[in-house]
């Protein structure tokens, strides 16, 4: 059970024990739900449907709702119905407004947005709304406006900078900023207004990639409608032209994920796998972070027979992890994409002006990290500076076993270098506590390769060039049955060609362009920075499906186990932690 802020705990107790003087009570009765007298004097009634509002609001507690506990937005509802004196916004005449209606059927349609009807009570309306069509009173009134007005502030909310924030699952992205004024939009834009389903699309994120990705999952969701069908059959590996007797399972899968086009015939009765299913199976090979080899091997069986809810899933979490970006960029962002191991980067018309592929960090003890930062100048011919973390735990302990530096210099403070040959037991006892360190001089082998891109953060993650003798980028590049791995680094992020993104970001620099940056980088001067005049932004960040600009949908391995966590947070409901 999670436990209340500290924040929340003090302001209940306040309000549980603290006492009223005259003036305070005063002021309390002039704030709490009122009718009018004879006189036009004001006058609460315990029974009216705004003194129950009063308390429920109060109470941060409703017992109707899927998720009963709204006291994270407590505060929200106060500002909201305090101003209006705790009248009903919902309701009229005894009746469900027209905006309640329509809001109502948003709930019920949430999945289509990625999110899940029944946290907005989806499956509740429909009795709420016969029990104000019968006879009832003011407690059934306030309890169905206080519904309502919690589940479209969650919903709002969630629309717009997700359900959970980013930075308790260690995703270094600021939402913060870009949360609404709730009690002002729902009041202003929602209450009276004529259009919701416009107003709500507003606060999603305006990217077309999300728009891409909520197509898709509408598609999927349609498909897992009429389930998964034949399982492929798993008889180890079978090369095109092989003899495999899951034929029609094997064409009946395809064709439900769309890599076999309708209007290919494959016989029936047919036993080899041969031509179009060949054909298929690499595409969907190329869709699912697998080497389009054609193979039908344990892995590629595995991916097919993935049910299709755990793909509506996937895309929800990435609906999800949309929603924590920064919506608005003062430059075209660089958007790293670590399951995906590519690059994007974005040009002034918010179009994909370049992309590559990248490695990142290992699976266990160097994951990259997420977060957002700003690439301020770069590097050509850099010295690589070791982190603190590979100095401990790899160089020193290998200067422990041989006393050759092996292409190393050891350096003092003022960056003289003090040996680059064999290091002695006093001068490790001093690399140990600080004195000296180690670097690695510029040129083709230098573990930055010949040009780095230095966007400060708190992790000593750059993004780099790899020596010259590594190859990274070639299809052959794979980790077990096909599945393609570029996880290889210590946590930063190497690129398939450091000189395009090179000149990318200078070309708007005046006297840089490609030319020079080879030059720069083969023949120049070591450790030149050129600074970036204004900064470039940069997100790494974790999509484990992308839908490409044809609309064909790409799904990624969780290489980091973070879409496990995020569906587990999730499933815990609300409060969930902002």
């Amino acid at each position: 059970m999670r436990s209340r802020r500290p924040l929340e705990i003090v302001t209940l107790l306040l309000a549980a024990s603290m006492p009223l003087c005259s003036q305070t009570a005063t002021q309390a009765k002039k704030n709490s739900p009122t009718s009018i007298g004879a006189k036009g004097s004001s006058v609460q009634k315990p029974d009216s449907a705004d003194s129950r509002l009063s308390s429920i609001v109060a109470s941060g507690h409703l017992d109707d709702l899927r998720w009963p506990d709204f006291s994270d937005y407590r505060l929200h509802l106060t500002n909201f119905y305090r101003p209006a004196a705790y009248k009903p916004a919902w309701i009229r005449d005894g009746e469900a407004t027209p905006q309640a209606i329509e809001l109502i059927q948003i709930f019920k349609d949430a999945d289509r947005e990625g999110l899940l009807a029944e946290d907005y009570d989806g499956s509740r309306w429909a009795d709420r709304l016969a029990v104000l069509k019968g006879t009832h009173g003011a407690a059934d009134e306030a309890r169905f406006d206080a519904a309502l007005t919690v589940c479209i502030m969650r919903y709002v909310s969630d629309a717009h900078i997700g359900r959970i924030n980013p930075q308790n699952l260690g995703f270094e992205f600021d939402v913060s900023h870009k949360k609404l004024d709730l009690p002002h939009f729902v009041r202003e834009r929602l209450v009276s207004g004529t259009d919701l389903r416009s107003e709500l699309a507003g606060v999603e994120p305006p990217f077309p990639s999300y728009q891409r990705l909520r197509t898709a999952l509408l598609h999927y969701m349609e498909l897992e409608k009429s389930g998964d069908g034949e399982k492929v059959l798993d008889v180890g590996e079978v090369s095109p032209g092989g003899q495999y007797a899951g034929v029609a399972g094997l064409t009946s899968r395809l064709r439900l994920l769309g890599d076999l086009p309708d209007s290919v015939t494959i016989p029936a009765g047919a036993k080899v796998y041969e031509g179009p299913l060949v054909d298929a199976v690499k595409r969907f090979q190329g869709r699912f972070g697998l080497r389009p080899t054609g193979l039908l091997d344990y892995k590629t069986v595995v991916e097919m027979n993935v049910p299709l809810s755990d793909r509506v899933e996937q895309m929800r979490l990435g609906l999800e992890r949309f929603r924590w970006l920064p919506y608005q960029f003062k430059q075209p962002p660089i958007v790293i994409n670590v399951p995906e191991f590519r690059l994007y980067a974005f040009n002034e018309k918010n179009e994909v002006g370049l992309t590559m592929r990248v490695n990142v960090g290992e699976d266990y003890n160097h994951q990259t990290p997420m977060f957002e930062g700003k690439i301020q100048y770069l590097v050509f011919r850099p010295y690589w500076n070791p982190t603190p973390n590979i100095l401990r735990n790899e160089i020193i302990p290998d200067l422990e076993k041989s006393p050759s530096l092996d292409g190393l210099e050891l350096v003092g403070a003022n960056e003289k270098v003090v040996s680059s040959g064999t290091v002695t037991p006093a001068m490790l006892q001093e690399v140990r506590t600080g004195k000296l360190t180690v670097r690695q001089p510029p040129g083709p082998e230098n573990g930055m390769g010949l040009v780095k891109f230095i966007f400060p953060n708190q992790h000593d993650v750059y993004i780099h060039d790899t020596p010259a003798s590594l190859d990274m980028f070639s299809e052959a590049t794979e980790g077990e049955e096909g599945e393609l791995k570029r996880v290889a680094s210590h946590g930063c992020i190497h690129l398939q060609y450091p000189d395009k993104f090179a000149a990318y970001l200078l070309r708007n620099t005046t006297g840089w362009d490609e030319d020079r940056v080879e030059k720069a980088m083969h023949d120049g001067r070591d450790n030149l920075q050129v600074n970036l005049t204004p900064p470039v932004p940069v997100m790494i960040f974790y999509m484990t499906v992308v839908v490409d600009e044809s609309g064909e949908v790409h799904f990624f391995h969780d290489i980091y186990d973070h879409d496990r966590t995020l569906k587990l947070e999730l499933a815990h409901g609300y409060p969930y932690p902002k």
